[in-house]
């Protein structure tokens, strides 16, 4: 199981571990940064809008509602990590699809 992430079948849980890089050009999934998923987000670090795209970058992504998507820890860092509620296997082939694992 690759580090960036961590599945809890039982909790139907998904935890991410991202490092964000703000004031993209686009937002995109853009490889790993050590062991977490590289994301950059369109949009600056202020006022809580890097964090806000980035749910919503993920919400797309996955196509998922945006209740189901949290930051758990590091809202005022690069380094995050993402709780995804009511995750299911097929949830995460396709996260580690998009991530080219």
């Amino acid at each position: 199981m690759a580090a960036w992430h961590r599945f809890d079948p039982d909790a139907r849980r998904l935890t991410l571990t991202v490092h964000v890089q703000p004031n993209a050009a686009t937002s995109a999934v853009a490889g790993f940064h050590g062991d977490a998923l590289k994301i950059r987000i369109a949009a600056p670090a202020v006022d809580n809008k890097a964090n806000a795209a980035l749910v919503d970058f993920l919400r797309r992504l996955l196509k998922l509602p945006a209740s189901r998507i949290a930051i758990r820890h590091g809202a005022h860092g690069r380094r995050k990590i993402i709780e995804i509620a009511d995750a299911d296997a097929s949830l995460l082939a396709r996260l580690e699809d998009i991530a080219g694992q």
